[in-house]
């Protein structure tokens, strides 16, 4: 009987410890996501990487840090979470679309247009933007590429 009981508390001990921790987990997210939307950036930041030391996979906490990056107007950290959001999803149009901007923003012509192609045949939410990204690479575009089309 006491061996019973003693498995009971280690049970129902692992069990609070495995809650506890699953609740943080999901809680670091979503601290982050109030501060970011109160514009509390370098706050909000510290949650969203503590979701990913959690949840390495969080594909929503590197959305949000590149988010944060590109408003610290810092384009390789955002570049650099961008990539990590569309390894874990490389249908996910909205860092599609922020990654087609910065690379817009860095007059890389080549991997832009590559990026519109991906996020042509990928959107989903952002469909909408796509004209507006379209403008932009519109003014990138090569004299001799202009004269082709």
């Amino acid at each position: 009987m006491k061996k019973i009981n003693l498995i009971l508390k280690i049970l129902f001990f692992y069990a609070a410890i495995t809650f506890s921790v699953d609740a943080a987990k999901s809680n670091f997210f979503d601290k982050g996501k109030i501060l970011f939307n109160k514009k509390e950036y370098d706050k909000s930041k510290i949650f969203f990487e503590k979701d990913i030391v959690f949840n390495p996979k969080s594909e929503r906490s590197y959305l949000y840090l590149a988010k944060i990056f590109n408003q610290n107007e810092n384009d390789e950290q955002e570049e650099i979470n961008l990539n990590n959001v569309l390894l874990l999803n490389p249908k996910n149009d909205e860092a599609l679309y922020m990654l087609t901007l910065l690379k817009i923003k860095q007059s890389n012509y080549t991997k832009a247009k590559e990026l519109i192609k991906t996020f042509t045949l990928v959107c989903k939410d952002f469909c909408s933007k796509k004209e507006i990204m379209q403008q932009k690479f519109d003014k990138l575009i090569p004299e001799n590429e202009k004269n082709n089309n």
